[in-house]
């Protein structure tokens, strides 16, 4: 008997897929644990394996498209089998007829247009090959313009009934020119418009979610960076691996959330969950938008770890390879652009957590020390918020943990 394959849901906020690539055909036999497609979805391209046999009698998604999770992908089943009753209600054959019989009717109308149009431009053809054998100058004009070598044919004549006179001759030289302006002007427009893949529609719908439901509020604070910088260089002249400051910045906020756990939490309608262990997602930019890989318990791993981590959740993020595991579970997210330059930026709260930590560049600006004014390094952070969850003197005692430690990095140490 044949068996419905439908479309599966990958990933928590997943509400359909896409078909990047199907590797059987119809026709196929298929066994349980053979690859049958590769499917796309809000986070990543993952492969789907048939969890039934038979032969593949149905595809009811073709690569490149997308429809809503448990809608029909395929139909298994015994070669020959008869499976019109899976699809009763599809309407395929019907909208398929319609589709043509539109594009037929379209067909037929724009060679009507484009006949028409063709017939218009014969006419005005004509009309301006005889307006060009009646051409009205006055003599003067005529001679004035084979005297400056100006074809008369292309002036435009400002007299009574379009009779060209002197002024039009002795004033073509600014039209001429405005001409070319004109014709530099003219170039067409274009454009290219690009299907919304699953990840940006997710990230468009869960940042819109966050954006207009949790009320935000923000923090800004300025963090002397002199002795993180002098500590990393330190750090990285006897390291295996060379730590960065984002490592640092990360290592940072997971040992200030420890110390806060009403950051780390999340708001669930009637009640507020309070995380007590640190679970940081970090954001990663790809070409389709942006995704939150986790270092899960960061308090408790080494600068090293961390960096190993995040340098290959952004390997796997560029090469579709993350799997729900990888972004699941955050309890806080920081974001940082201040290796694009970026010096100060707001960010949107990432569901379920309360909070997120956006990372500017460290700057380098004169500072005020024991009195003197001197040459400094200062990194912006600021910290949007939950209102709901979170107060500003919680936020704002968060920030100064989280300062605190930056400015003094060696007590990451102990």
């Amino acid at each position: 008997m044949a068996e419905v394959v439908n479309m599966p849901r990958l990933s928590d906020t997943m509400e359909e897929g896409t078909v990047a690539k199907w590797h059987k055909k119809v026709g196929d036999k298929v066994s349980e644990g053979d690859l049958l497609a590769e499917i796309e979805t809000d986070k990543a391209t993952m492969d789907f394996e048939a969890f039934q046999e038979g032969v593949l009698l149905h595809i009811g998604v073709e690569e490149g498209a997308t429809a809503a999770v448990d809608s029909i992908l395929a139909i298994l089943g015994e070669k020959g089998e008869d499976i019109s009753s899976y699809l009763n209600g599809d309407g395929s054959s019907d909208k398929k007829e319609q589709s043509e019989e539109k594009a037929d009717s379209s067909e037929s109308e724009k060679k009507e247009v484009s006949e028409k149009a063709s017939k218009e431009e014969t006419k005005e053809d004509k009309s301006t090959s005889d307006s060009s054998a009646r051409l009205k100058a006055s003599p003067l004009a005529k001679k004035l313009a084979e005297d400056k070598g100006i074809d008369i044919k292309k002036v435009k004549g400002s007299g009574e009934g379009g009779r060209i006179v002197k002024t039009d001759i002795e004033n073509y030289k600014e039209s001429a020119s405005g001409s070319v302006k004109v014709t530099l002007a003219s170039a067409e427009e274009s454009y290219e418009e690009v299907a919304v893949s699953q990840m940006r529609k997710t990230i468009a719908k869960r940042l819109a979610e966050s954006k207009f439901s949790a009320p935000h509020f923000y923090l800004t604070m300025d963090i002397d960076m002199d002795a993180a910088i002098a500590a990393r260089k330190s750090i990285n002249e006897v390291a295996e691996t060379k730590v960065s400051f984002n490592d640092l910045v990360l290592k940072a906020t997971a040992v200030a959330l420890k110390k806060h756990p009403k950051v780390n939490s999340s708001w669930l309608g009637d009640k507020i969950r309070y995380n007590h262990h640190v679970h940081i997602g970090v954001a990663v930019a790809v070409d389709e938008g942006l995704l939150v890989p986790v270092v899960r318990n960061a308090d408790l791993k080494g600068l090293n770890t961390i960096n190993a981590e995040v340098k290959e959740f952004a390997e796997k993020a560029r090469n579709k390879k993350l799997q729900p595991s990888d972004w699941e579970g955050n309890t806080f997210t920081i974001s940082n652009l201040g290796m694009f330059g970026i010096e100060e930026f707001t960010a949107i709260v990432n569901p379920p957590d309360s909070c997120i930590l956006a990372i500017g560049a460290i700057k380098a600006v004169p500072v005020v020390k024991n009195g003197a004014v001197v040459p400094g390094n200062v990194m912006r952070v600021t910290l949007s918020c939950d209102h709901r969850v979170v107060d500003g003197a919680t936020g704002s005692a968060f920030l100064q943990t989280v300062k605190g430690i930056l400015e003094n990095p060696l007590s990451l140490l102990l």
